[in-house]
C-alpha cells in the first residue's frame, strides 16, 4: 500500500529552451547532529557547479522541521510550513542528486519523510546518487533508493560517486590529497544527468507526465 502524499496538482511546466542549463537540486541525505554528509554534498555541489550547462541548489533537510512519524494525510503545522517552502524548490529541479550515508544497510529515515512527502515533483526528472560510508561505501543505501524512486516514477542514472572509508578522505578543506578518481566518477555521474535532464525536461515540454 502506498503511502499518502500532500502534492499540488500536475501543471504544464513553461517551456525552457533546450539550451538552458538544466537546474540541479543536490539532497543532504542526513539531518544528524554532527553529520559528515554536508561535506560530501557541497565538495559534490562545488564540482557540478563548474559545469555550465548545470544550475546547482544545494537543499538540506536539516533545516526543515518535518515530522518524523512519517506521512500522513494530514502535516501539522510545522511540517505544513516546510513543505510550502521546500515544494517549489523541488518542482523547479529538472534533476536531483541524493547524497546518503548508510545506516543499518539502508537510507536514513530522515531522507525516506523528505521523499514521500511529495509525489509529482519527482515524476519524470532523473536522480543521481553520492554516497558515503565505510567498506561498503554506502552503495547498499543506494540500491534501496533506486527501489523507491522506481515507484515514484524517477529514472535513476547508473553511475554512482562512492566514498568507501569517506572519514579518512575528507578533511576541513574538503577532500583531501589526490581527487582526480572522484571527479572522474562526479563527471560521469553529471554526463549520464545531464543526457537524462534534457531528454526528459524536453518530454515533459511537450506532453505532461500523467503517471
Amino acid at each position: 500500500m502506498s503511502l499518502t502524499t500532500v502534492s499540488s496538482p500536475s501543471v504544464a511546466p513553461p517551456a525552457v529552451p533546450s539550451s538552458a542549463p538544466l537546474r540541479l537540486a543536490v539532497i543532504i541525505g542526513s539531518v544528524r547532529e554532527g553529520r559528515f554528509g554536508a561535506a560530501v554534498a557541497h565538495w559534490f555541489a562545488g564540482a557540478a557547479r563548474h559545469r555550465p550547462d548545470l544550475e546547482v541548489e544545494v537543499i538540506d533537510p536539516a533545516g526543515l522541521p518535518l515530522e518524523v512519524t512519517g506521512p500522513t494525510e494530514r502535516p501539522g503545522d510545522g511540517t505544513a510550513r516546510s513543505l510550502e517552502a521546500l515544494r517549489p524548490r523541488l518542482a523547479a529541479a529538472d534533476a536531483f542528486v541524493v547524497v546518503t550515508p548508510e545506516y543499518n544497510h539502508s537510507y536514513p529515515a530522515a531522507l525516506k519523510n523528505l521523499i514521500d512527502w511529495h509525489r509529482e515533483e519527482w515524476q519524470a526528472k532523473p536522480a543521481g546518487f553520492v554516497s558515503y560510508g565505510g567498506m561498503s561505501g554506502g552503495l547498499r543505501a543506494v540500491e534501496h533508493l533506486r527501489q523507491v524512486f522506481a515507484e515514484l516514477h524517477t529514472v535513476t542514472v547508473r553511475d554512482t560517486v562512492s566514498f568507501h572509508n569517506a572519514w579518512d578522505r575528507f578533511g576541513e578543506d574538503g577532500l583531501r590529497g589526490d581527487d582526480e578518481s572522484a571527479g572522474a566518477a562526479a563527471k560521469t555521474l553529471l554526463d549520464q544527468l545531464v543526457w537524462w535532464g534534457r531528454a526528459l525536461r524536453e518530454a515533459r515540454a511537450g506532453h505532461p507526465y500523467g503517471g
